[in-house]
């Protein structure tokens, strides 16, 4: 291929075959960048009226549709993070349990930043220095991947709905690390108290805490609690939906029969937990926040991991499972772990196992110690006699 002379961005080839004028007839190509990438496309033949002139009016033209970002000839037109975001958008209200989340991380963190950019220019460098930008922001390790996340989600649905054919740049990107393991477990006196003070001011917040602390239930698995789940004569519970994806059996203790046997009981489709206009609740509700405030529980605390929360009651249960000295694996069966390695985090609270551990250690020390004093002594007692 040759360049066209004076016309820039302007080749062709000459035909072993074709003829023209009685000369070989040539084929016109033009050249420009899209996106940072090079971009041929044929123009036509000189025996069908094309020349340099006309290629470098068409060439032109191109270069104007990128910068605009218009459609090319032939190709489809670069979909922005925006206008894929405003798909998503919609898909969110019927396929997340929490869209408003996402749409509160794309307003505050991702929309100025990304909401015109090309998903083709969209890099894997772009995405580095928007964890180092908010993280000098000074948000948590966890939001940061957060938003991350909802990028690569917003990726992955471009290209399950065919408006992106390219790599998910998310995808070479190191997600930061976050422990989200809580430590903060109640004593039985903060227990009795924090179960005091909601009962003060609502009875079904105070249910819901004493059957999440008597059983590990989640919050989410309480509020999805039908009757037709309840069977109080073998003093079980069936959790149908849970976090980890399989369903099972919760053992009621007396405390938590008794607050079932305490609630209204309705039809099986029933929640056991409704809310005020009926239906499911939403969520965790203020008087339970207020009450940890009144009672000062998270007052000087910024580790979120220290915080009371009501995951703390489920923490909890496990808690005091493992300081009764009970084997992880019905710790994991009772709370409903997926894997053991989720109830590892409870093995430092099993009574004595590691005092045990270094006692044994500690003995076979003193062995150590009584041989070899008997073994100076042999030594000093045979001296004395030569």
């Amino acid at each position: 291929m040759e360049p066209s002379g004076k016309f820039r961005g302007v080749y062709w080839r000459q035909s072993s075959g074709r003829r023209h004028n009685g000369k070989p007839d040539r084929c016109f190509y033009l050249t420009f960048k899209d996106g940072g990438k090079k971009v041929w496309e044929k123009v036509g033949w000189a025996s069908d009226g094309y020349t340099a002139a006309l290629a470098t009016r068409l060439r032109s033209e191109r270069i104007r549709a990128v910068q605009h970002g218009q459609e090319l000839p032939g190709r489809k037109r670069h979909v922005t993070f925006g206008e894929v975001w405003e798909k998503y958008d919609e898909w969110l209200s019927g396929n997340r349990k929490r869209p408003r989340d996402d749409r509160s991380r794309y307003a505050r963190h991702l929309k100025d930043r990304f909401e015109s950019v090309n998903l083709r220019d969209l890099s894997p460098f772009d995405l580095e220095r928007l964890k180092v930008d908010l993280a000098k922001e000074g948000l948590a390790p966890a939001t940061v991947k957060h938003c991350l996340v909802l990028v690569r989600q917003v990726f992955n649905r471009a290209i399950a709905w065919g408006m992106w054919s390219g790599e998910n740049p998310v995808r070479r990107v190191k997600l930061p690390a976050v422990s989200n393991r809580r430590e903060r477990f109640l004593s039985p006196e903060e227990a009795r108290t924090l179960i005091g003070e909601l009962g003060k001011h609502g009875a079904q917040t105070r249910d819901a805490a004493l059957l999440s602390l008597s059983t590990g239930m989640r919050a989410g698995e309480i509020w999805a609690l039908r009757w037709g789940h309840v069977d109080l004569a073998n003093s079980l519970l069936h959790v149908a939906d849970p976090k980890g994806g399989e369903p099972r059996k919760v053992v009621l203790t007396r405390e938590a029969a008794k607050v079932i046997s305490g609630l209204e009981r309705a039809g099986p489709e029933e929640y056991v937990f409704p809310a005020r206009g009926g239906g499911r609740i939403p969520g965790v509700s203020k008087a339970y926040f207020d009450a940890v405030k009144r009672l000062g529980f998270n007052e000087g605390v910024t580790d979120r991991r220290q915080r009371v929360t009501f995951h703390t009651l489920r923490h909890t249960f496990g808690s005091w499972l493992a300081l009764e000295g009970i084997p992880l694996r019905t710790i994991q069966d009772l709370m409903g772990h997926k894997t053991v390695q989720m109830t590892v985090r409870y093995s430092h609270l099993t009574p004595d196992h590691r005092m045990d551990a270094v006692e044994k250690v500690g003995k076979r020390l003193g062995k150590v110690e009584a041989m070899a004093k008997r073994g100076k002594k042999k030594v000093t007692d045979g001296s004395a006699r030569g």
